[in-house]
This record gives C-alpha cells, structure tokens and sequence, in this order.
C-alpha cells in the first residue's frame, strides 16, 4: 500500500453570507423555506445505518408558530439504545483501523456538502425548527458547522504528528488510539453545529457513537446525519437515536463500554449524569472521558471610561441574539454611575428599533424562544421581578404565546447585586443590570467574580488600558472567554476556543485541538535497535 506524511487542506473560516436585501443567498434561502413550510417530513433513528421506527410519534412545531407542524419523528426507548450501542461496538474495530487520513477526508466532504449542497437547507430547517433568524442560523448552522468539521481535521492532523524524541539506538514513537467502547454525545437545541459537532469530533479520532439530539433540534439534526452518511460515513459509526433522557442515561452509564461523555446542557443534567458516572465507575472497562459544556452567568462590566455606544451595542447583540438562548449570552451587567444616564437613554432608544416576529420574516431581530417550557420559566422570572421592590423594569417585560413564544428584550434595573436574576441562569433574552458608584470600581470587580456559580464568558469595556489589565486579572478564574470592548458571544472556531470552568463545565475548548486530545487514549511505544545482552551497567566493576 503506498503511503506518505499527509497534509490535510488548510482550513480557513467559512465566509458569511450577509443576506442582504436583493441578493441571491436571501431568494434562495426564502425559497427554500417556503419549500420546507410546505411540506411535512418524518424523521426515524439511524442504527446501524439503517432508519429505526419507535413506537411514539412526536411532531415536530415553529416555536414562532407552533400551530405549524414540520413533520414528525419516532421516538424510540431502552431497546434502541442498547441497539445502537451494539451498533457502535460492531462497528469499532474497522472504524479505528481505517487510516487517519481516510477517516479526515469523510469529514472534509461533509463540510463541502454543508457550505454548498446542504447550506440553504441546513439554515432553513435551523431558523424554522429552532426559531433563528437568518444571520443567527447562517452563523451557526453553515459557518460554525462546516468550520468544526475543516479545523477539527487540521487539529487532527497536528496531533498525530506531535511526536516525541528519540536517543541514539531508540526509536520512540506515540500512537494516538480512539477509547475501548463507545463514546455518548447529548447534544442541545440551540446550536446545530454544536449537535454536529460533538458526535462527529469522537468520531473523527477514530471513535463510534451513540448521539441522542435535543428533541427541540432534530428537525435539523436529522439533515446532519444524511450529510455525514452522504459523504460516506460507515454504518455504525455514529448511531442516532431517539429516546428519553433518563431512559437512555440507565442504559448508556450503566453499561461495561461506556467510554466518554460528550455534552453540551445544562448544569443539573451534567452533575446528574457525573453522579451517575461515578455510581457506576467501578463497572466500566475503563475510566470513562467526561466533556461538559452547561450553563453560564455571562457578565459585563463597564468602567468609568467606557464608551457608551459600544456598550449599548454589546449589551443588546449579548443578552438578545437568539432570544438569549445561548449558554454564552450576556444577562448581568454592572454600569458605573456616572455613565448610567447615557446608558440608560440609548439603551431604550436602540431596543424601542428592534422588531419581534417569525424567522420568515428578515426585518425580525428577536424571533421566538424554544417552547412552552422555556417560556413558562423565563416569564416567571419577569412576573416575580415586577413585584419585587427591588427592581425596575426599563425596557420590554411583555410576553405572548398565543401563536408563538414570544418574549419582549426585557432589560432589569436592581438596587440588588445578589437579586435572582443576577445569581440565576433565565436563558431568555432577560438583562438584568446592577449600576455601582464610580469609586467601587475594584470592589464591584470582586463583586462580579464572587457572583456566580458559573464561569463561562465575560465581557470587560474600558478605554483605559490599566483598568482593562486589573480586571482581566481580577476576573481571570471567571471566564474561560473573556471578551475586550466586545459583546461576549459569538466564539469563532479556530479564533477562539470556547468553554468555561467552575459551574459552566470541563473547559476542555471546542474548536481547539484541546477538545479532540480527550478522544484518545496515547500509546507510547519505544523500539531499540540493538538490544541489551548483559544486565550489568558499567558502574558494578
């Protein structure tokens, strides 16, 4: 067989399509939209490479307008988990011995077929299944996606050919083996590349995986599993299943094989499911690999010096892209006093411009949070925070799920630095803001540190350089993405890996080659050319 030292294509970030009025990219995803809404599609499991019926069928609904049904899919149970884990283990021995660069390239023609074929369609299912407007789901569903997939083959790459070093008469080598058993991905609603992503990263490391999707995402995940199948994935090597969460929980960590965990959720799900780990570890093969990303308490903080517009400007694309569902959005705030009257009035002025509605229609910044769940609790956030004597409501507060489940931007003023919304994750597009007397500047900055179980990204606007330095110092265990005069969403794969520490998860850094090294299990290997024939070393004559 001929070989050689292959490079894999240099990825570089996959460009954004504005959609701009009048442009092709905005016709054709409109079109492809109406398509979509015209048209109802039933979604089964895929074990084995096969499609798998369960016995429940559950409909799939706009969150903007929930009266729309896109389709349906079958939910399964305990049987089709055990299945695709059989799946998986079958599957394991010719996956891992396929070389590397084999495995890579499977993965680099899915990302082919995503920017191209697929993008239009993975962006429309995006904005109708998870209610994204269409830059939130062009960001997301076609550029991170597709840039997981190029740079994960890159950080692939660089990590088989780190190698060690060698004496004379040895030849030292590190071979880079998938986990013994299968690796579990549970993925979130509210990023389709992130549910891409974590089955296909174990994957590419030469791992199978059992991937149980959001039911709030599988309208989209569903096109995921024909891309990658489409660009030849095996059968077998990610399996995607359908079934409740602790149904499939008792049988993923309870079973001999399980060799890793990679989630993105919430907190609780996380440290349940770590319980549940460790309940268990003495049954396992091995130790299993836990990768977590779950929930945050994105801070920004302003100095005296800040400037005012940038401010505005990071506090609304922060808190209120995607109707803040997403673990990174900004939802506490802490302005000084002697800017809160600017603050305040362009605050008002920019919120009083946006417009709330369908993702169908572009003129909409703020469409829908996920379902009735969601809305239930965020509004009981906004209701209790009107009675409270301690908070004023300045902007939004208004809420409405007759057709969808829409809730208004809804900024909070506090007197209390510890008031619930300033401790609690919502995840909704509520901002609740703490305004502190100049002077406390470092006070408020311990303040901001000692807030919040979580620690995931945080923002810091200054125009002064040594208090842009005192606070990255001060908050440098309480982001692990740290944000300077920017919002603090919006991690580039590639740019900047993403992932916190504390109560926000395993800060183990997608889109770095950080995450894939918890994918494998080194093997050292050490050849000696001329072998010892005596045991007695020179210092015994």
């Amino acid at each position: 067989m001929s070989t050689g030292f292959f490079k894999v294509p240099q990825p570089s970030n996959e460009p954004i399509y504005s959609y701009a009025p009048g442009s092709s990219e905005r016709q054709l995803l409109q079109d492809t939209i109406q398509a979509l809404r015209a048209k109802q599609v039933e979604v089964s499991m895929r074990i084995r490479g096969n499609s798998v019926k369960g016995s429940k069928k559950v409909a799939m609904s706009c969150p903007h307008d929930h009266q729309h049904i896109l389709g349906y899919y079958y939910e399964g149970g305990k049987k089709d988990v055990l299945d695709a884990i059989d799946a998986a283990l079958s599957a394991k021995a010719a996956w891992a011995a396929l070389t590397w660069q084999e495995r890579v390239s499977i993965f680099l023609k899915a990302a082919d077929l995503s920017a191209n074929k697929y993008r239009m369609e993975l962006n429309a299912r995006t904005m109708l299944g998870q209610s994204k407007n269409a830059y939130q789901a062009e960001i997301d569903s076609a550029c991170e996606w597709v840039d997981f997939l190029r740079f994960n083959a890159h950080y692939a790459a660089q990590i088989y050919a780190d190698q060690p070093i060698s004496s004379p008469g040895v030849w030292n080598r590190l071979e880079y083996r998938p986990l013994e058993g299968f690796v579990y991905a549970l993925t979130p609603f509210n990023f389709t590349a992130i549910a891409g992503n974590l089955p296909a990263a174990p994957a590419m490391m030469g791992n199978t995986v059992v991937w149980k999707p959001a039911p709030q995402q599988i309208y989209s995940a569903a096109l995921l599993m024909q891309i990658l199948e489409e660009a030849g994935l095996p059968a077998g090597v990610i399996n995607l299943v359908f079934a409740d969460g602790p149904e499939a929980g008792e049988v993923v960590f309870g079973h001999r094989e399980f060799a890793g965990i990679h989630f993105t959720g919430s907190t609780k799900v996380f440290q349940t499911i770590w319980q549940n780990i460790g309940n268990n570890i003495a049954n396992y093969k091995s130790y299993p690999r836990i990768v977590g990303e779950t929930g945050g308490k994105d801070f920004v903080i302003a100095h005296p010096s800040a400037d005012v517009k940038a401010l505005v400007t990071g506090l609304i694309r922060g808190a209120f892209e995607y109707q803040g569902q997403k673990c990174s959005a900004a939802s506490r705030a802490y302005v000084p006093a002697s800017l809160w009257p600017a603050v305040k009035s362009e605050l008002q002025s920019e919120l009083g411009q946006i417009k709330i509605g369908g993702t169908e229609d572009f003129g909409n910044f703020v469409n829908a949070v996920i379902d009735q769940k969601a809305f239930d609790k965020i509004t009981s956030y906004i209701i209790e925070a009107k009675k409270s004597p301690e908070v004023e409501v300045i902007a939004g507060g208004d809420f409405d799920a007759s057709r969808g489940y829409f809730v208004e931007p809804t900024v909070l003023l506090t007197t209390n630095p510890h008031y619930r919304t300033m401790e609690e994750e919502i995840f909704g597009p509520v901002l609740t803001i703490y305004v502190y007397p100049d002077q406390d500047w470092a006070a408020t900055l311990q303040l901001v540190d000692q807030t919040s179980a979580y620690a995931l990204t945080g923002a810091i606007f200054s125009q002064d350089a040594y208090a842009l330095s005192e606070a990255a110092k001060v908050l440098e265990n309480a982001a692990g993405n740290l944000y300077l005069n920017d919002k603090c969403t919006g991690a580039v794969v590639g740019q900047q890996p993403f992932g916190g520490a504390r109560a926000s998860g395993t800060n183990d850094k997608a889109g770095s080659y950080l995450n894939l090294l918890r994918w494998v299990s080194p093997r050292t290997v050490k050849e000696v050319f001329s072998s010892p024939t005596d045991f007695r070393y020179p210092f015994l004559g």
